[in-house]
């Protein structure tokens, strides 16, 4: 599983390098959350503490935080859509693909997206 979730992080990196998304000052940020919030989980399995960090709550509340993050991270709101579309396609299918109709949702989705690439790159966090 591992193995499959590392290709598909290469292919997504891949495309959201293809555009002019600032990638690499959104892995430094994931990076540096995921290591100021792991000690609140301690002995959890690196599956759960995705779980914790990207799923059981919220990255960005806010439209307007959720808006201004995607311009600090140059994300144009479309090819933001298609990333996180691309994978959920990827995943479960194009029944399983979700409509983005705020910056909230987005941000989130791309945020846990990277964030489960980072944790698995990295599995010593």
């Amino acid at each position: 599983m591992v193995n499959l979730l590392l290709c598909y992080g290469i292919f997504y990196y891949s495309n959201f390098n293809n555009t002019d998304m600032n990638l690499e000052t959104i892995k430094q940020e994931l990076q540096e959350y995921i290591n100021d919030e792991k000690s609140n989980y301690n002995d959890v399995d690196i599956n759960d503490l995705h779980y914790h960090l990207f799923n059981e709550d919220y990255y960005i509340i806010g439209y307007y935080k959720a808006e201004q993050w995607l311009k600090k991270h140059n994300i144009n709101i479309f090819q933001g859509i298609s990333f996180v579309q691309d994978y959920e396609r990827e995943m479960f299918g194009n029944d399983g693909m979700r409509n983005y109709d705020n910056a909230e949702s987005l941000v989130n989705m791309i945020v846990y997206i990277i964030g489960e690439e980072l944790l698995y790159e990295n599995q010593e966090v």
